[in-house]
């Protein structure tokens, strides 16, 4: 094996190895209960991390074994795959840029406005067919169930931590001026707040909060944190990517001009 076949072997090893905590991520993500409920968004990371596991062990095996077809395929297979992580990147970054959340005086936890999303999230999850299923599969999951099991008293709930989907999903906008019982019980006031969601929380343990904007807003606010994070790794990996896919073209070019030139020196050309 040239050198040059080995510093592809070599490099396409390392980023063999980094396929394993981008699928990892995407395995992370397709747990998370909002992303249960949305299907589309839940396996694009865990694929793009098995496909550079496969493109990298084709790199692999080509460069070790100098076949120099199976290189030519992995260099294609590479820039296209750089080209769809950046795209995920670039659309992750984009829809996810806009926060939607606001304190609220005298919690712990923040809540979320739908409007403060951008555009193409808002509209997804106002779809009527989209939200619908959602909603159902909201209402199946733990998501609010077992915050009864985590806070017994008032002060622990409104000064703990709890994720967006929780806040805007399984108790009523603070606006309103709902008192508490417990986490999913809350007590109509005598003049609910100008919030349209006030008037269709429910202490119904299959309805609570699932058809207001707040739940929505939520379900956004839990998507954004958790691809905040996946984007990082998907940084990582296309820096990674793109150094091996540069080293790997030269390395090519070299191999072919080693070939040539060893082919030459056996009087074959």
């Amino acid at each position: 094996m040239g050198v040059s076949n080995r510093i592809t072997a070599t490099l396409n090893f390392i980023a063999l190895l980094c396929a394993i905590p981008i699928m990892s991520a995407g395995i992370w993500l397709a747990s998370k209960p909002d992303n249960e409920c949305i299907r589309s968004f839940r396996w694009p990371v865990f694929i793009l991390g098995l496909l550079m596991l496969f493109v990298s062990l084709a790199g692999f095996i080509g460069a070790y074994f100098n076949k120099q077809g199976l290189l030519a395929l992995y260099l294609f297979c590479m820039a296209a795959l750089i080209i769809l992580l950046l795209v995920l990147l670039i659309f992750a970054f984009t829809v996810t840029r806009p926060g939607g959340s606001y304190a609220v005086p005298g919690r712990g936890y923040r809540e979320y406005r739908l409007d403060g999303f951008s555009k193409w999230l808002r509209d997804y999850v106002r779809d009527s067919s989209n939200w619908q299923n959602i909603r159902n599969c909201l209402a199946d999951s733990d998501t609010c169930p077992k915050l009864t099991q985590q806070y017994m008293s008032a002060d622990q709930f409104f000064f703990a931590y709890i994720s967006p989907l929780q806040a805007g999903c399984c108790k009523p906008p603070t606006v309103c001026g709902y008192s508490y019982v417990n986490p999913t019980l809350w007590i109509n006031p005598v003049n609910t707040g100008a919030d349209p969601d006030c008037l269709l929380w429910n202490n119904d343990q299959n309805l609570l909060c699932y058809n207001c904007n707040s739940c929505r807003a939520g379900l956004l606010g839990n998507l954004r944190k958790e691809w905040r994070r996946v984007n990082v790794i998907l940084i990582v990996a296309v820096v990674i990517l793109i150094f091996v896919y540069l080293v790997a073209c030269s390395a090519f070019k070299n191999a072919q001009t080693e070939e040539l030139f060893r082919r030459y020196k056996q009087g074959w050309v």
